[in-house]
């Protein structure tokens, strides 16, 4: 018996058992899915677990990793599929197996296609925005990173309101891509870039307004698109649905037991599940028993309803799982008592800050990319000597030129709150700093002295800050021979607090280069796929380039497609 029900798209489906030829779990990269099965002729129901659309997806930067895509070859970026296939082989190495990265390869510029056809998604090559490693063989300074324009959610009509809202909250409607965020960071000292991009995004989300469009940039006009096509395609999406079981016959997967308001309900999938609900972001024991005891609750960035369902779920029908330690680390602004962490992306690289830890020394470099940054204070955990607490510590003139933590614009003052909860301290002293932040005096006024010496002449012999084409991004290019060092000299001087958080997990299901679910012993489980963050990384330990979370959820939803429309 099925009802007419109102956590539905379209609103008012019936909701009850059913039968479909594919079944999705989760409404973020699994959209792509979604799509390369309709296209081949299949019929799909998207299950998700919130009462909004988008996941992760929709939170995030919206990069694309698309490398020797057409979106490059027609930008005229001059990449190779063979190049980029070394740069993934010197990255990765046997962190994973190599037939996924090959198999991301081979299927990137057909799904690239099919999202054309099926989406309004309109990419474009963010051209310098580095590999994260580029200095290994194949990699690229100028970077594989695509974007997607920004986009119109009222193409979504009276479904606007359930696209899911972005980390980064603006009071001016203004749709700033990624590429555009360099600048804006930059516009007190590049103000000929950054003044008018200012214009142009201001123009277009006002201007917009006005004319009854709502622009969004980033993660949401990536998931905005990709939520259109399902709309256009009328592939019906059940919302506030969690996935409780999946159904095996004979050691295939046939479907899954699903709960809405408290029921549950049976969807038969002739083709096969597709598992795309990210990873275990918030399950706290989880994240515990694999990553780090040390991890503040609840501090990712990912959606908070991937508490790892998919992933306990398909370890019941039998599958292996695989790189559970790792996550799209992210540091972040430690968050106000009840809040979230305040997203940090360019502030690392930026001259005249460092970071310390709690004995007020450096660590790492900090202008490296955000996965690699984490690794390496869980790597001074597994050594014995963990991160306990850190700091960034920077002068006026920092704070005066740059955006920090995307909402406090140039000259901004430090909110009072920050203060009040101990998150941020100022002084016109460094040793004074050190004692308002607990850190050893003598040790910390050290460390200051060592980074404003190598600063002066733009080298950083610790950590080889600025070394690399990724640092560079985003540094400061007015300031030279180094645009990531600068000394502090003149205060008063800052510190805020730091915590480890992340993009979300990319450990998870074990899958192959044709996205099927694998157990221990290495074989299929048939009618069982899994991408995005339910899957454990196509990329192994590593992070290539800004987008490739996003982009292998978007290729190997196209590859799981395929594969279940192939299937008899």
């Amino acid at each position: 018996m099925t009802t007419p029900h109102s956590s539905t798209i379209p609103s008012g489906l019936p909701v009850g058992d059913t039968t479909v030829d594919l079944l999705v779990v989760g409404s973020g990269s699994g959209m792509a899915a979604a799509l390369a099965a309709h296209e081949s002729g299949l019929s799909v129901l998207i299950v998700e677990k919130s009462s909004v659309i988008g996941g992760s997806t929709a939170r995030s930067g919206g990069a694309v990793w698309l490398p020797a895509s057409p979106v490059l070859a027609e930008a005229g970026a001059g990449d190779t599929a063979e190049r980029a296939g070394t740069y993934l082989k010197s990255v990765v190495g046997e962190s994973t197996s190599a037939s996924r990265g090959a198999a991301f390869l081979a299927n990137l510029t057909p799904a690239v296609e099919m999202l054309r056809r099926t989406t309004p998604i309109r990419l474009f090559w963010a051209k310098d925005y580095s590999d994260y490693h580029p200095e290994a063989p194949g990699g690229s300074a100028a970077g594989r990173t695509c974007e997607c324009r920004p986009l119109d959610t009222s193409i979504l009509g009276e479904y606007r309101s359930r696209l899911r809202e972005g980390v980064m909250k603006v009071s001016v409607p203004m749709p700033t891509t990624g590429a555009d965020y360099r600048w804006l960071n930059l516009m007190a000292r590049v103000p000929r870039k950054g003044l008018p991009l200012v214009a142009k995004r201001l123009a277009q989300g006002v201007g917009g307004l006005l004319l009854g469009r709502h622009y969004v940039a980033g993660g949401q006009a990536l998931a905005a698109g990709l939520f259109s096509g399902v709309l256009k395609a009328g592939i019906p999406v059940w919302t506030d649905t969690t996935l409780t079981q999946l159904i095996t016959e004979a050691g295939k997967v046939t479907g899954a037991v699903v709960e809405q308001d408290g029921k549950d309900y049976t969807i038969t999938a002739r083709r096969g599940v597709v598992l795309a609900a990210g990873g275990f972001d918030h399950s706290m024991d989880m994240r515990w028993k694999f990553q780090s005891e040390a991890l503040q609750p609840h501090a990712s960035l990912g959606a908070e309803t991937n508490t790892g369902d998919a992933i306990r779920i398909g370890q019941e029908v039998g599958a292996a799982i695989d790189l559970m330690e790792q996550s799209w680390w992210f540091p972040a602004v430690s968050p106000l008592p009840g809040g979230s962490p305040a997203v940090m992306l360019a502030e690392r690289s930026l001259p005249g800050s460092l970071i310390v830890d709690q004995d007020g020394e450096r660590f790492t470099n900090e202008s490296a990319d955000y996965m690699s940054f984490g690794q390496s204070v869980l790597a001074r955990e597994r050594a014995g000597r963990p991160v306990e607490s850190m700091w960034i510590i920077f002068d006026q003139q920092y704070r005066n030129g740059y955006v920090f933590a995307a909402e406090l614009f140039p000259r901004m003052p430090i909110p009072q709150a920050w203060y009040d909860a101990g998150i941020a301290h100022k002084s016109e002293d460094m040793g004074d700093l050190a004692s308002q932040i607990g850190v050893p005096r003598e040790r910390f006024l050290d460390t200051i002295s060592r980074f404003n010496d190598g600063a002066y002449a733009g080298d950083d012999p610790d950590f080889r800050r600025g070394q690399s084409a990724y640092d560079r991004y985003y540094g400061d290019p007015t300031v030279t021979p180094n645009p990531n060092l600068r000394p502090l000299t003149q205060g008063p001087f800052y510190a805020v607090k730091m915590v480890l958080s992340d993009l979300g997990t990319c450990g998870g299901l074990r899958a192959d280069d044709r996205a099927r679910v694998l157990r221990e012993d290495g074989t299929a489980i048939e009618g069982l796929y899994a991408l995005g963050n339910a899957a454990a990384n196509v990329f192994g330990a590593t992070y290539p380039g800004a987008g490739a979370t996003i982009a292998q959820g978007l290729v190997f939803g196209y590859i799981a497609a395929r594969d279940a429309a192939a299937a008899r």
